[in-house]
């Protein structure tokens, strides 16, 4: 029989409904059995005591709000009867770092297909990136990666020509409706460079008007892209007034990999002149450094050179339970293997700050993490927003009522391990282990800082349904429930609602997780976001973005 209430802490004083509870329903957990005062909608919350006014919700065992109102056991919690609340916390002396590794015997000698660079690390692709330094150049990439991917053989076809093609056969033929049926063949060129996985473009809207810190954070994200594992080359175009330098970037490229020996191109319009000029240097410089990027090849490699960001965007009330603890039993595995895992989205950690603090290997780490969380916190409060703001309509909708549920859900996609690093935006990963990343929880903005920050495979829970995905790293997409999975299937490459139902555990579940890792780090299964092209890119400019 499915189960349908869920304690996730012994010490917890709400529930978690597993499907749809009707009012007056007597359930029991243990030696404990209420009645519901309510409907219980699936992915909501009730009250397993009675809780006073002003009394503390509990949940993953921290605080996560307290009651407006007197709430007696039974009764649905919602935006009116708590509001967000979350513990305190300081860097603390008594480390928490003894950790007992999962046993990890069955991957150890497991590799992945990947593109070995001279700096030591290994990609998953092998992308060629045309970036601008500043908007200005925005049109001019575009017609750069326009002209190179329809002549190189990475423009396909796309299935909605086909529908457009019936509706105007229709139309001159004087229908006003069409009852055809459209076929969805999709035709692939031949690539020009089967050993280039692609040819990205990373438009933005920044560069100038801003100040000269938002043009160095944007010139050190664009270094992380350019000396990505993922990338074989790049080619950049410059204004030439603009505060994001080419001198910048090169500074941001050498702090990151010094000496670096791939292939970059750099061209500067206004001493370029005319346009023709400009994009007859780029279209002949770029094609030069295709061909040798080419030469580059799939070799072996043990799953320790893999770094995972883990990342979650239109969570609900299940993620929490399902799909996020499933992601954390990888991140444990790719750690106990030697590899590096990346958690962001710091406004999605609040209330869990205690936890992953003394979780840090040091002081020094811990009081980083500490004062970057405070920062950012203060910064939300004096535009008069604050972490409470971050949960969507959506989330709240689907059970996440206040930000530190949504948080500590949110934060089992770390694991368990300790925290070897702390990263300020937009810096990269330098060390194997768990990488606390300073992002917001926008999911756009996170994964792009993630793979900026080395992330070559990016594990993308959800519960809503979103399709982000990234130019250079493969995002794969897990549905916390299985009804998104039945009704977005373009979108979710696993389904982890087998959890909620019982068919599954969580040990099953991250096995079937990593083997689609590998997979996907090989380059044999292709994400459903690269499959649509979701190629999302937006930049954090540093300031107020929850």
């Amino acid at each position: 029989m499915k189960q349908t209430i869920l304690s996730i802490q012994p010490a917890d004083n709400v529930w978690v409904a597993l499907q749809d509870i009707p009012a007056g329903t007597t359930l029991t957990i243990g030696a404990q059995t209420i009645t519901t005062l309510q409907a219980i909608a699936a992915k909501h919350k009730v009250t397993a005591t009675d809780i006073p006014k002003d009394g503390a919700i509990t949940m993953y065992g921290v605080l996560v709000g307290l009651a407006n109102e007197d709430l007696p056991a039974g009764t649905l919690i919602t935006t009116k009867n708590i509001r967000h609340a979350s513990g305190q916390f300081a860097v603390s002396e008594n480390r928490k770092t003894n950790w007992t590794p999962p046993d990890v015997s069955a991957w150890r000698d497991r590799t992945f297909m990947g593109y070995h660079r001279t700096d030591g690390r290994v990609g998953t692709g092998n992308y060629w990136v045309i970036i601008p330094l500043v908007f200005c150049e925005n049109r001019n990439v575009q017609l750069l990666h326009e002209v190179l991917t329809k002549q190189l053989g990475y423009q396909r076809q796309h299935p909605y020509e086909n529908m457009l093609h019936g509706l105007l056969a229709d139309f001159k033929a004087g229908k006003t409706t069409s009852t055809k049926d459209f076929t969805e063949t999709v035709i692939t060129p031949t690539r020009t460079f089967p050993n280039i996985d692609g040819i990205k473009l990373l438009t933005h809207t920044m560069g100038c008007g801003g100040t000269k810190d938002d043009a160095r954070t944007l010139c050190g994200l664009l270094a992380g892209y350019i000396t990505h594992p993922n990338v074989a080359g790049a080619t950049v175009l410059s204004l030439g007034c603009q505060n994001a330098q080419i001198a910048m970037l090169k500074e941001e490229i050498e702090k990151r990999v010094p000496g670096f020996d791939r292939t970059v191109i750099y061209l500067e319009q206004q001493q370029a002149g005319s346009e023709k000029a400009l994009m007859t240097m780029a279209i002949q410089q770029t094609f030069e450094g295709l061909s040798k990027a080419n030469q580059q090849e799939r070799k072996p490699a043990p799953l320790s050179k893999l770094c995972i960001g883990m990342e979650c965007g239109g969570s609900d009330g299940f993620s929490g339970i399902s799909a996020n603890p499933a992601v954390g039993l990888v991140a444990d595995k790719l750690i106990a293997l030697g590899g590096s895992v990346i958690l962001s989205e710091f406004p999605e950690l609040c209330g869990v700050e205690q936890e992953l603090s003394d979780r840090c290997i040091n002081t020094t780490l811990a009081a980083k993490y500490v004062q970057l969380m405070r920062d950012y916190a203060s910064s939300a409060e004096a535009v008069g927003s604050g972490f409470d703001s971050n949960p969507s309509a959506g989330n709240i909708r689907d059970g996440l009522i206040t930000d530190a549920i949504k948080s500590a859900g949110a934060a089992k996609k770390g694991g368990s391990s300790p925290v070897t690093d702390v990263i300020d935006y937009p810096g990269r990963v330098q060390h194997p282990g768990l990488a606390l990343l300073c992002t917001p929880g926008s999911d756009v903005e996170s994964t792009t800082a993630e793979v900026g920050a080395g992330a070559t495979v990016v594990l993308f829970t959800t519960g809503l349904g979103t399709p982000t995905g990234n130019p250079i790293t493969p995002v794969i997409k897990l549905s916390t429930n299985s009804k998104l999975a039945a009704r977005m299937p373009d979108i979710i490459d696993i389904d982890t609602g087998s959890i909620i139902e019982g068919s599954s555990t969580l040990e099953q579940m991250s096995d079937q997780v990593l083997e689609l890792v590998i997979a996907t780090a090989s380059g044999t299964y292709r994400t459903k976001a690269q499959e649509l092209g979701q190629d999302d890119f937006i930049p954090w400019k540093r300031g107020i973005s929850l």
